[in-house]
């Protein structure tokens, strides 16, 4: 058996969601690689964490920074692509700006895609990988597409989409590619949210750490497999 502890990455691990998952994998004994647009923030979250926490400069919409990320850290082990924004919260759309749209999904699912680029290889070379989209059910068809943040919902539901075609790829390589539905978060994007990120983040976790038996193409909210 490899020795090697597992890596993960988490993008947008800086505050909220994204730095509770960081801390969960941590705790698991994971080498954490706390990501962020800021490397202070990181470096932050990083310090806290303590060993086995690297932090690093990672922004999900610059191919250089992903690039220079990747050189850094190099392949990891398991990819959960958190980073998001929600910027048309209230817009109809057929009104909302274009430019928020474009930049939803630049970020929401570009983003994701982007990194999922970069560190898919490596953990196909390895025989072994999981990749976490962190999606929302406002781009669910089962759950019904929310038109109050329109640029948003299709961000996460195209982000699905990508996760089904991802899936489709790499089944039977030892990657595992899901998406998680958290629900609604106490975060900086939902400050009057009751739940915790804390509790959030047990769902990402979970599919993060899927045993090689596990789902792959599926949408999580927390354990259950719910309907896309």
């Amino acid at each position: 058996m490899d020795p090697r502890p597992r890596s993960a990455l988490v993008t947008g691990a800086n505050r909220g969601l994204g730095e509770a998952v960081a801390a969960g994998l941590h705790r698991l004994g994971l080498r954490v690689v706390v990501a962020a647009r800021e490397a202070a923030a990181a470096r932050e979250v990083a310090d806290r964490l303590g060993a086995n926490a690297v932090p690093v400069a990672l922004d999900v919409t610059e191919d250089g920074t992903i690039r220079a990320a990747f050189q850094r850290v190099g392949p990891v082990d398991i990819l959960v692509n958190n980073a998001g924004v929600l910027l048309d919260a209230g817009a109809r759309p057929s009104s909302v700006p274009l430019d928020l749209v474009e930049r939803e999904l630049a970020t929401n699912t570009l983003g994701a895609w982007r990194v999922a680029q970069a560190f898919l290889p490596g953990m196909l070379a390895e025989g072994w990988g999981r990749i976490v989209n962190v999606s929302s059910g406002t781009g669910s068809f089962s759950n019904g597409i929310f038109a109050g943040t329109p640029g948003y919902s299709v961000s996460k539901a195209a982000l699905n989409a990508l996760t089904v075609m991802l899936a489709e790829e790499t089944r039977g390589t030892g990657v595992l590619v899901n998406a998680v539905n958290p629900g609604l978060v106490r975060t900086r994007m939902r400050p009057g949210a009751e739940q915790a990120p804390e509790a959030a983040a047990e769902g990402v976790i979970r599919a993060a750490t899927l045993p090689d038996d596990g789902p792959t193409g599926a949408f999580f909210r927390g354990s259950r497999v719910i309907s896309w």
